[in-house]
Parts: structure tokens; sequence; C-alpha cells
């Protein structure tokens, strides 16, 4: 259970001042990220991982720093490097992606809201390497997405979803949604949890309000899943959820 934090209120010039801090990251991470993705479609026209690697090594570790983030990863040895896996993990800022893109030492793609397939050029990043948008709203278009990830997982990718479908503004872990799940088990390929702590601090689901802060990444072991059948979906999903919230727990901060 998440325990409820109150913020120390600022004083009016310590919040005047990151408020003019804050405009000028918001400049930075809107110009840094459309030279990437500039940079990124042409190497799409010559080598097809290209971005991908440009996404971990170029986009990502100048935003991280930039937002103040003092970075620190547990469980980097979980990683498989060999086959493709499903990272499973819970999600707390905007910034996740970004701290995943710098963590994760392996080329990914992202299983995204469809919100962002319009937002200015990350949504085209996200189109032209092939991210994953699901439309919970639809069920049609979100059983047409689980494919997807099979597909995708069964061709040698490695996938990234935040199965809690949306952004915990509580700290804690949500319930995890179902699909990815199905995902791993058509295309029998192990799920390797993983938890981030202090996300929210750095900037927070709502609003643009960015404050440094130490940010925590725990990755555990993966959950093999040979021999599985869909039948064991919902075992599956229990098993990675309590992982999460049990790597998350290793890591949590204690109220300020």
């Amino acid at each position: 259970m998440a325990a409820t934090t109150i913020a120390r209120p600022e004083p009016a010039a310590v919040r005047l001042g990151y408020m003019a801090l804050n405009v000028l990251q918001a400049l930075f991470f809107a110009v840094w990220t459309a030279f990437c993705v500039s940079c990124a479609c042409v190497a799409l026209l010559f080598w097809r991982t290209l971005p991908l690697i440009m996404a971990r090594r170029m986009w990502a570790p100048p935003l991280v720093w930039m937002a103040g983030a003092r970075l620190s990863v547990q469980g980097t040895q979980n990683v498989p490097r060999d086959r493709p896996v499903i990272f499973v993990s819970n999600h707390q800022s905007m910034l996740d992606i970004a701290l995943v893109f710098q963590v994760l030492p392996v080329n990914l793609h992202f299983v995204l809201k469809k919100e962002l397939a319009y937002a200015p050029f990350v949504g085209l990043f996200a189109w032209a390497t092939g991210m994953i948008f699901v439309d919970r709203k639809n069920r049609k278009a979100a059983i047409a997405s689980v494919r997807k990830v099979g597909t995708l997982v069964r061709q040698g990718r490695t996938i990234v979803a935040f199965p809690e479908g949306t952004r915990s503004r509580e700290g804690g872990i949500l319930p995890f949604k179902k699909g990815v799940f199905v995902s791993a088990l058509s295309a029998q390929v192990p799920v390797v949890p993983m938890a981030i702590e202090g996300a929210g601090r750095v900037l927070p689901s709502r609003g643009f309000r960015v404050r440094p802060s130490p940010v925590r990444v725990n990755i555990g072991k993966p959950i093999f899943t040979e021999g599985m059948t869909e039948r064991d979906r919902d075992a599956l999903l229990e098993q990675a959820q309590m992982a999460v919230a049990a790597l998350y727990e290793e890591i949590r901060l204690p109220p300020q």
C-alpha cells in the first residue's frame, strides 16, 4: 500500500526560480526531441534499428540529466540479451520512457497509448520505428494490438509495456491489465518485471513541474512462460504484478 506524502510548500522565490527553469527545460526537451527525431528518421533510411540505438544512447540521457533525475539502477544482470522478452513496469511519469531507454541495454519497442501517436515528433518517431499503439476504449483495436505485440516478439523484438494502463498519481502499483500477458503466452517469451521509483517526483503526472530527485530502477529476474497456455494468463499477470510490487518496495524511499 502506498503511503500518502504531503509535499512541503515551496518558498515563493524558490517556486519562481523553478518556474523559470522549467520553461528552459521544456524548451530543451522540445528542441532536443525534434532534433533527435529528425536525425532518427534520416538514419531509418539506412539501418532499421539505428533509430532505436539513437533513442537510448543519444536522446534519453540528456533528457534524464536535464530533468535532474539522479538515476541509480539495480538488477541489470537480469536483462536477457540473447532472446526477445517483454518488460513490464509500473508507470509514474512521462519521463519513464526516457528512463527505460537509458537503463535497458537492448533495442526496445514500447506499447503506448494511442494519444501519443499524435504527439509532435514523438508520435512520428514511434510510428516510424514500429511502436505499438493501444486504444483501450476500442476492444477490437485493443485485440489487434495484442496480436501485433505477439507478432513482433516472435520476430525477435523486445517489448516494454506499462500494464497499469495509466500513470500512478499516488505511488504504489495499480492493477495490471491483461493484454500484454496474452502476448507473452502466445509468443512463449519471458516476462521481465521492472520497477521505477521517483520519476513521479521529478516530473509529476499533472503539468510540467520538474524537480530534481533521486530515481531508482530495479530489474527483476525473468518469469519464463514456456509450457504455459492462455489459461495461465491470470496466474502470469498476478505473478508479474507481485514481482513488480516487490521490486518497488525494495527501492521505495520513505515519505519526506
